[in-house]
């Protein structure tokens, strides 16, 4: 089973205490901070510009993993690699290179990473394998927070983790979406490795307390 790392979205976090609440999930045993950036075109939501990557940055020494919602993310390469991101993930049909921009990731000091929606096939990244870092199942359609699990997904996640395997990498499995005590389990055994969960966190009165739950949650056989 690979390890489980959890990472919280900072989507749900109070902004006006933002760097309390990063403190809070790392002290916690969170392993990444995962900021969601939307620009209102590839998702009808707007959120986070490299201001608030560089914020979060400052607050934690954990992996900054940024998934970018955006149309053409290639011009945001520099902005959040100067920001401080760790991970870069852009979703494959925002823009035509993707390979360049996955490389180009790498060449800026980010790990690279790509995000497939839950009608994308896996096939879209399979000729990019040696590229990537890591790959982000939604599992939910993205753009908000909040939404529930879709349970389709965790055949997807099954196939993923096959495929991954089968290229022999350490590409990190990511699951975002509807990821709370109820469903991760389920992601888990199925093969992801990495959980971004918002509201599961954020929206409780103990974050820290929410995060042992869900690593124990994975480490239960059902």
């Amino acid at each position: 089973m690979p390890a489980v790392r959890l990472a919280p979205s900072i989507l749900s976090a109070d902004l006006g205490r933002l760097a309390d609440d990063i403190a809070r999930v790392e002290a916690g045993g969170a392993d990444v901070i995962h900021v969601d950036v939307m620009d209102g075109r590839y998702v009808p939501n707007l959120t986070f510009g490299a201001a608030v990557v560089a914020t979060a940055r400052k607050a934690t020494h954990l992996p900054v993993d940024v998934h970018l919602m955006v149309v053409d993310p290639e011009q945001y390469l520099e902005p959040f690699a100067a920001a401080g991101a760790s991970i870069f993930t852009f979703h494959p049909d925002a823009t035509r290179h993707v390979q360049r921009h996955l490389a180009a990731a790498r060449e800026l000091g980010m790990r690279a990473g790509l995000a497939l929606n839950p009608a994308d096939p896996l096939t879209l990244v399979a000729e990019v394998l040696d590229d990537l870092d890591l790959l982000l199942l939604m599992t939910v359609n993205p753009g908000f927070g909040g939404q529930h699990y879709i349970p389709a997904s965790t055949d997807k996640i099954r196939r993923a983790r096959a495929l991954l395997d089968r290229h022999g990498s350490g590409i990190w499995l990511e699951v975002d979406g509807g990821i709370t005590v109820e469903t991760i389990a389920g992601a888990s055994r199925a093969g992801a490795d990495t959980f971004v969960a918002g509201s599961a966190v954020f929206g409780t009165p103990d974050p820290a307390a929410a995060l042992r739950e869900l690593r124990r949650r994975c480490a239960v056989e059902v």
